[in-house]
């Protein structure tokens, strides 16, 4: 029996059963968490829109989120519209918070036209226009949602990263950097012209709000610099709807 056992033949039938074992429990796990995961990302795109646009549980200093088990409810009494640009072409699309931004970016590079989503929320008499972006930062991936008025004004932002370095890049997704884009402006003598993340600013209180720049954050320039590019590149794809709006 030992013989058996020690034989090449039997390792390697060995080997093929414990794949074919754990890969199929891997792909029940998997199957019945999926509709799990799914729902998560869904709450939690949902609760950065919201956040975009002001709706969230912030304190004096910290940038909260408005809890899961509130957000779908909150999602559909702020968010009136959900938008899919393509080309000249506007459609409604209450599933458009499911395109991957990443992918449509990828499909642009091959010459494929790109969808945009985006969000039309109302608040307070308010309307707001809520738009994914993603770039690249110091180290991995950054992304975030700008809320905007008609004249692409800045109105709220979320920015998250990957692997941005703690207490350096990281710090994008904390509200004293968030907050300094609300009321900026996008555009400058009617062309658009994103936001710099600058060093140079000479405005630490952010009060010019027509300069296109806020203030860096110390030691995290490649981040800064990520952010305005994602931005730029971003926002720009969906001037065309906007003059639309005039």
């Amino acid at each position: 029996m030992s013989k058996r056992t020690d034989s090449n033949l039997y390792t390697m039938l060995f080997a093929i059963g414990m794949v074919v074992i754990v890969g199929s429990l891997l792909a029940f796990v998997f199957s019945q968490t999926k509709p799990l995961i799914t729902q998560n990302q869904k709450i939690e795109k949902q609760q950065n829109i919201l956040y975009a646009m002001g709706v969230n549980e912030n304190d004096e200093s910290s940038a909260v989120f408005i809890s899961s088990d509130k957000a779908g409810a909150e999602f559909s009494k702020y968010i009136k519209k959900q938008l899919i640009i393509k080309g000249a072409e506007v459609t409604e699309n209450n599933e458009a918070y499911l395109i991957n931004v990443k992918k449509e970016q990828t499909n642009a590079k091959n010459g494929i036209t790109r969808k945009l989503p985006l969000f039309v929320g109302e608040k307070e008499g308010k309307t707001f226009y809520i738009a994914p972006i993603r770039g690249k930062g110091l180290w991995d991936a950054i992304w975030g949602y700008v809320a905007m008025d008609q004249n692409m004004v800045v109105q709220g932002a979320f920015f998250d990263h990957k692997g941005e370095t703690p207490g350096l890049g990281a710090n994008i997704k904390q509200r004293y950097f968030m907050d300094d884009f609300i009321g900026e402006n996008l555009m400058s003598n009617g062309v658009f012209k994103g936001i710099t993340v600058s060093k140079s600013n000479n405005d630490p209180k952010n009060i010019d709000k027509n300069d296109n720049e806020v203030d860096a954050i110390a030691g995290a320039t490649i981040t800064g610099d990520g952010v305005a590019a994602m931005i730029k590149s971003e926002l720009s794809q969906y001037v065309p709807y906007f003059k639309t709006l005039k």
